[in-house]
Order: C-alpha cells, then sequence, then structure tokens
C-alpha cells in the first residue's frame, strides 16, 4: 500500500526517488536544497544503495556520470551556484545519452546571492545551462507532493529517453512540509543492453562519448538527438489549466508562484473577475500550443515568476500580440496575493 507522511519537499523527493530505484546519490551541501543529502546519508544504505559527499559539486556530477553509464538509476542534487559548475559535465551526459536525475532547489541569484528560494535559474535549466544544442527534460514541481511524483516519474522518463532529466522545484517547495503519498517500491528494474559492463572479453564493446573529430559524425548524432528532442515535444509536455474554460484574464506561474497565483485568482473570481490559471508543469518542452489557444480566443496574460521575468519571454513567444503583463519579485522575496490582485484588475480596466 502507499504510505502517506508529513515530509518536506526535499526529503519527499530523495525518498521518492529511493522507492523509484535509484540506488546512487552523489551530491554536495548548499542550502536550501541540504536536506537531500541528509536525508539520502542514512536513507540509501537502508535501501541496499551508495551515497557519497563528494569533495565538490563537479566531482559530484562527474560520479553521477559514471552510475548512469554502467546502467544504475543515479541522483545528483543542488541549487542555482551548485548547478553552474555542473554544466559542463550535464551537456557531457545529453551529448552521451545518459541518464541521471538532477533536483536543484533554487536560490536567489546573481553569484551567490542568498539562501533564500527564487526562481532565477529557469533560463539555466530551459535553455541548456552548458555548451552545445541539447536539452534536458525539466519538471517544475509545486508541491510536496509534485516533489515525490516527479522524482519517480523523472527517473523513469530519464532511462526511457537516456538523457538527463532536471527536477526544477525552489527553496520554498524544498522547504515546505506537506502530506505526500509515497509511491510503492519498484521491483527489479530490467537490464540496460546498453549499459557499461566491464571488459570480459565477450560481447560487443560500449563505449560512450560526445567527442566526435569528423564534423559528418557530429551532425549525424546532433540530429538523432534533435530528432529525440521532438518526439519529447510531442508525448511529455505537461500543464495545469485551473478555471480558464471561460476566462478573460490569465495568470501564469510555476512552482511555488502558482500556489500564490492560485490564491489571487480565487479572490478574483469572488469580484466577479473572469480570471484562471495557466501552469507549466514542465518547463521544457514548454506548452506553447495551449497557450496560443487561449491567446486566440482573446485572454490577456500576467506572468508571474519569483524572478525578473525569464519565462516571461516562452509566454511572449506563445501569445502572439496579445496583451502580457508581468509581475516579479527579486531576491527571494515572494510575489504578494494582494499586488496580483491587484494586478489583475488594471488588465481588467477595473
Amino acid at each position: 500500500m502507499p504510505e502517506k507522511k508529513l515530509m518536506k519537499g526535499n526529503e519527499a523527493a530523495a525518498e521518492a526517488a529511493v522507492r523509484a530505484g535509484c540506488r546512487y546519490y552523489f551530491g554536495y551541501p548548499i542550502t536550501p536544497q541540504s536536506e537531500v543529502a541528509e536525508y539520502l546519508a542514512r536513507r540509501m544504505f537502508e535501501a541496499g544503495g551508495f551515497f557519497l559527499q563528494a569533495e565538490s559539486e563537479v566531482a559530484a556530477v562527474n560520479m553521477a556520470l559514471g552510475a548512469g553509464a554502467c546502467g544504475a538509476r543515479v541522483m545528483t542534487s543542488s541549487s542555482g551556484p551548485g548547478l553552474s559548475l555542473k554544466q559542463e559535465c550535464i551537456s557531457h551526459m545529453a551529448g552521451c545519452r545518459l541518464p541521471c536525475l538532477i533536483l536543484n532547489v533554487s536560490r536567489a541569484g546573481p553569484g551567490v546571492g542568498t539562501i533564500h528560494g527564487a526562481q532565477g535559474d529557469y533560463f539555466q535549466s530551459t535553455r541548456g545551462g552548458g555548451h552545445g544544442d541539447y536539452h534536458c527534460l525539466v519538471y517544475a514541481p509545486n508541491s510536496v507532493q509534485e516533489m515525490a511524483d516527479y522524482a519517480r516519474l523523472g527517473l523513469e522518463k530519464a532511462d526511457e529517453y537516456r538523457m538527463p532529466v532536471i527536477l526544477l522545484s525552489d527553496g520554498s517547495i524544498g522547504q515546505m512540509m506537506e502530506p505526500v503519498l509515497l509511491p510503492e517500491p519498484v521491483g527489479e528494474l530490467p537490464e540496460k543492453d546498453w549499459a557499461l559492463r566491464g571488459f570480459s572479453g565477450q560481447g560487443e564493446r560500449r563505449v560512450f562519448k560526445s567527442l566526435f573529430l569528423a564534423a559528418e559524425d557530429c551532425s549525424a548524432h546532433n540530429l538523432l538527438l534533435q530528432e529525440q528532442y521532438r518526439r519529447i515535444e510531442e508525448s511529455e509536455t505537461r500543464w495545469e489549466e485551473v478555471e480558464t474554460a471561460d476566462a478573460k484574464l490569465v495568470l501564469v506561474a510555476f512552482g511555488v508562484c502558482a500556489r500564490i497565483a492560485l490564491s489571487a485568482l480565487r479572490l478574483a473570481r469572488e469580484e466577479g473577475l473572469a480570471a484562471g490559471l495557466f501552469r507549466p508543469v514542465t518547463v521544457w518542452p514548454f506548452p506553447y500550443e495551449p497557450l496560443r489557444a487561449l491567446a486566440r480566443r482573446g485572454a490577456r496574460f500576467l506572468v508571474v515568476e519569483q524572478n525578473a521575468g525569464q519565462m516571461l519571454q516562452d509566454l511572449r513567444l506563445a501569445a502572439g500580440e496579445a496583451r502580457v503583463e508581468f509581475y516579479g519579485s527579486l531576491g527571494g522575496l515572494l510575489p504578494g496575493v494582494d499586488e496580483i490582485l491587484s494586478r489583475l484588475r488594471a488588465l481588467a480596466g477595473v
């Protein structure tokens, strides 16, 4: 039977990963995600897995690459400054087609910034972050339950597509406590016929590389990756809509800001404003088409983010000529419900 517990978001993601078959974790402490490593330092050994606090973020992510190359379900986690250090290896994982779950419990920046949560890592996650033409599948959970749900799904999709998957959380979601229904532990995972198996003198030789000295070979490899990204865009795009059927005013937000926007939406409805909420669940691939449908119907948009307006650029690409307004908060401060409601009134001409 599934088990229900009161947990922090960071702990829920860690426990769900173990139950989804993750048996290797490599990380380095940084607020506000340190509970992930603290939890797994005990839990991974209970599950018969392996935990290591590496000497650096760079070492941790390269260890994760090695475990993924051997066919293991593996996880690493950090916050924005640590993810910056991991980017070269994440690009290498994408180029080698290696699976890994990467949890980013993001905090305000730039630079060291503050320990308070923020959403300024959107570009880093959705635009690649590292070098080259690659993508990671990126989920943006808005609750402790979704931290668990998408940690499990992220590991599954990392295996299915052989690619790094990012769980783009924020300090508020990582630190808050809520009841969470934990998934049943998985059974034995199927063998991966592509994984490294060590030298045996038998069977085909297996090699992973992202280096192609001939331009033609590198082009062919990139085209293969781009075709996979197109398939992911067609089949893995996720979003949530709340009261958008008759909405003339649509709030667009992800993560913790979607929760705050939902509170503002309810107050707006009480005032008679025809408001709705659109929440991207995958921020790559981004749900352009359903947003275009709302724009064609005449909706106006208010984007709410805990940054200077990063998802705003994707919304403008989707909205075309539709009116788009923005309300953001910086430095770890959360957007206010009253301010969002005030912006909705102005957008409605009230």
